[in-house]
């Protein structure tokens, strides 16, 4: 009997920043490596997922958050034009085709409002925490996820 082909991650992500207007920091535990505290981040479903989409979907499903819904209008997303090509983790490798060991990650940020419910995704996630920007950005495991924190700042609509 011929088993179905494998299906792979892609090697192309979305990380998304999100904020509120006074710059306190969502951050989510993941629940396979307790102690783990990142943005929002997730591989694209499809080599043509447009990366907005990705963004939009992710948030959803690791937090809840509906872009689009009260309060998260679509403009709150922001494509920050921000790109990190990193050696992917080798305890994560397994993931990905065989040979791909590098993963391009795209950089958003979503603003919403102070007191934003947030639903975890409790196979994903099993906590979360709000912080202002220099101490999330000092708790995430991620430097890649850290840098794009320490920018925030600079993508303020200044409006």
């Amino acid at each position: 009997m011929e088993q179905a082909p494998r299906s792979y991650k892609l090697p192309v992500s979305v990380l998304v920043v999100i904020h509120t207007p006074d710059l306190q920091v969502l951050l989510i535990e993941r629940a396979k490596q307790p102690g783990f505290w990142q943005s929002v981040t997730g591989s694209l479903d499809a080599a043509d997922e447009p990366l907005e989409q990705a963004a939009v979907r992710e948030v959803a499903e690791e937090t809840g958050i509906v872009v689009g819904s009260a309060g998260v209008p679509p403009q709150a997303l922001k494509n920050w034009g921000l790109s990190n090509i990193y050696e992917i983790y080798p305890v994560w490798r397994a993931r990905y085709a065989p040979g791909v060991t590098q993963n391009t990650e795209h950089v958003f940020g979503l603003v919403v409002p102070a007191g934003q419910p947030v639903v975890l995704a409790p196979r994903e996630h099993i906590d979360f925490v709000w912080l202002p920007w220099r101490e999330a950005a000092d708790k995430c495991f991620s430097p890649s996820n850290a840098e794009a924190i320490l920018q925030l700042p600079r993508f303020l609509d200044t409006r």
